[in-house]
């Protein structure tokens, strides 16, 4: 979990630092129009934390989801989401008239949330009571 931890925050910052310094580039691509180019611009902050919180958040998930405890992400996921995330993104967004930043910023409210929900649970999780001794290995092994 560790070593993936750190790749995934790796990979995220390789991909946050070429948006950062060539948002204008990325943008280019797909666009001619200044103002688009703008905007793109002015939504690339978002953007980046959005990614970096996403690499942490998916492993962690995979993590419980692999641990066989399929419903704790499920219940974290909606509940950080519809409880916390959409509130605020739909308060920041039509309440205070901040459109699509309003939004996004309820989408990264929502995923901070889920991410450091699964890093409590990770962490406070009692790790010895799911260690596999060798003896109960070969004993669910089939022979053939």
């Amino acid at each position: 979990m560790t070593v993936t931890l750190k790749l995934s925050i790796l990979l995220a910052l390789v991909v946050v630092l070429t948006l950062a310094l060539g948002h204008d580039i990325w943008a280019g691509f797909f666009s001619d129009s200044h103002s688009i180019i703008k905007q793109f611009a002015q939504l690339t902050p978002l953007l980046i934390v959005s990614i970096v919180i996403d690499a942490i958040q998916g492993v962690l998930s995979g993590v419980a989801r692999g641990c066989g405890w399929q419903r704790l992400p499920v219940l974290v996921n909606l509940g950080a989401f519809y409880f916390i995330g959409m509130p605020i993104a739909s308060v920041l967004g039509f309440k205070f008239k901040l459109y699509v930043k309003g939004l996004w910023i309820g989408l990264i409210c929502g995923l901070s949330c889920q991410a450091c929900t699964l890093v409590l649970i990770t962490f406070y999780r009692k790790w010895t009571k799911y260690e596999v001794s060798e003896e109960n290995i070969k004993e669910t092994q089939v022979s053939v």
